[in-house]
């Protein structure tokens, strides 16, 4: 069995239920199935795709997006999703590193293709919605299709994810999932969220992300539910589609939660359809969580990781939600600690990073044996997270490690620090890095957009910090910024704006 066969059954049993949703058009669970079978016996066929080979696609989210990576799991091979918003040479890197046998890309991407071909000399290129010059369409490779579209040896134990982590050094590393990390990362989610085939998610997040394509999307196919799809996220576009197509779920990382919940259109959007929104990605703002929950939306909690597939720890649908800033007890199908830097695991309340283990996490990181060893012992995954579990088993995240601030031998969560000046009610955003210091090592530093309008001085904000948290702990410098280094989901690169942080001193702006 592989993991595209749980698409088959549901076909079986409810050929004529609605899989997909995308811009007006619907794929029941018969199309879809069908569909997958196609485009296995072409690639199979026409590209020579087999066990282990790699498929790359760069595109907004898209149905064929979610067909390619069940074809490539009925023949064994990989998907690779290229994240679009990457520099070229980025993404060239990734498909070089990867060794792509086909690139699947869109239109939208089609001017940077002369640049990703020179990665690509011996690869198939083949276009979703247009003609490459050096290929076909995706609708002309499936006319082709012919033969058997199944690797008979594939099974769920065969790779079938390589997702590629922005890292905080270096290049980017790849992450390989196996099917099965898929598939109880599935069972945890309808755990998680009380998902059954009534359901209706709608998915806003991209897809090239572990967060848009399985925290719900993928587990919803699995247990036969209905999936609402957006190419890419808008918040006038999630509040409308909230309001006809009346979702039961859908996860919303914080930077989303604050541009849905600030539009103009929140207060009067019928949110009635919810039965809960999930976030995750980066600590989340209570705040954040108390607008949606005064609208009668529970809010749940995930913690993960690309490497975990995500879902490692969180709350759940009916569960305990009253432990404010707690991500959650250990999923259901693995198993997670806070350990010190011996790996030992540390008693309740006491800092330490978090471990994790289980089916669902990833085997390897693409050709880096060294990354691998360093990520991996003892079959448990070291997150880089900081955090504490209480005598109940809940977790709390605080930062990652990489980001502690140690000034004067005190310990200084960022996280903490913009918690506290995320509650004032002129900072919209915030970031806060450690730079280095001759007398305390290091010191606390804060990069703050404020409100439109709003003309908050940094000695305000200082005070303000203070009436919450420890001296040692106000930011010694403030920094106002219009924008700030961010992935795709909107999680802020501390590593970046530490990069970033001389120069931009020098240019003035602190106080």
């Amino acid at each position: 069995m592989d993991l595209s066969d749980l698409i088959e059954r549901n076909a079986a049993f409810t050929p004529f239920k609605t899989a997909t949703i995308f811009e007006g058009e619907t794929l029941t669970y018969a199309d879809f199935a069908a569909r997958i079978e196609q485009t296995a016996r072409a690639l199979k066929a026409e590209c020579g795709v087999s066990r282990g080979d790699r498929v790359a696609i760069l595109s907004l989210n898209r149905p064929d997006y979610l067909v390619l990576l069940y074809a490539c799991a009925r023949l064994g091979a990989m998907l690779v999703p290229l994240n679009w918003r990457l520099a070229v040479a980025e993404q060239s890197f990734i498909l070089s590193d990867a060794s792509i046998k086909v690139l699947v890309l869109e239109q939208a991407f089609a001017e940077i293709l002369p640049a990703l071909e020179k990665s690509l000399p011996l690869a198939s290129i083949v276009g979703l919605d247009f003609t490459p010059p050096r290929g076909r369409t995706f609708d002309a490779l499936l006319a082709q299709a012919r033969g058997d579209g199944r690797n008979p040896d594939a099974d769920l134990s065969y790779p079938l994810l390589i997702v590629y982590t922005s890292g905080t050094t270096g290049r980017p590393k790849g992450a390989v999932l196996r099917q099965q990390a898929l598939l109880w990362n599935a069972v945890m989610s309808q755990h998680m969220h009380g998902l059954t085939s009534d359901d209706h998610v709608l998915t806003v997040l991209p897809f090239f992300h572990v967060g848009g394509l399985n925290i719900q999307t993928t587990p919803a196919l699995h247990f036969g539910a209905m999936v609402t799809i957006h190419s890419r996220f808008t918040p006038e576009t999630t509040l409308a589609t909230i309001a006809r197509e009346r979702p039961t779920l859908t996860v919303l990382v914080p930077a989303i939660i604050q541009a849905v919940t600030d539009h103009p259109d929140w207060a009067s959007t019928d949110l009635s359809s919810l039965k809960a929104v999930s976030t995750g990605s980066t600590i989340v703002p209570p705040h954040l969580i108390e607008r949606f929950v005064a609208r009668g939306v529970p809010v749940l909690q995930v913690y993960g990781s690309t490497e975990t597939c995500p879902i490692a720890v969180y709350t759940r649908r009916g569960g305990d939600l009253s432990r404010l800033g707690s991500t959650g007890l250990r999923g259901l199908c693995c198993d997670a600690a806070v350990v010190d830097d011996d790996g030992n695991e540390l008693p309740p309340n006491t800092p330490g990073e978090i471990v994790v283990r289980g089916p669902n996490v990833f085997c390897e990181y693409w050709g880096n044996e060294q990354a691998t060893r360093e990520a991996l012992h003892d079959g448990w995954y070291r997150t880089g997270d900081i955090g504490l579990r209480d005598a109940d088993g809940y977790f709390w995240v605080h930062d990652r490690k990489k980001n502690l601030i140690i000034s004067g031998g005190e310990n200084i969560y960022p996280a903490e620090v913009e918690r506290v000046l995320l509650e004032h009610p002129e900072v919209v955003e915030c970031a806060v890095i450690g730079r280095p210091d001759p007398r305390w090592d290091e010191v606390p530093v804060a990069y703050v957009i404020r409100r439109a309008g709003c003309s908050v001085e940094a000695e305000n904000l200082k005070a303000h910090v203070l009436t919450q948290l420890a001296r040692f702990k106000v930011p010694r410098e403030i920094v106002f910024v219009d924008d700030l280094p961010r992935t795709a989901l909107g999680k802020v690169q501390h590593f970046v704006l530490r990069r970033l942080d001389a120069p931009a001193r020098a240019q003035g702006g602190a106080s």
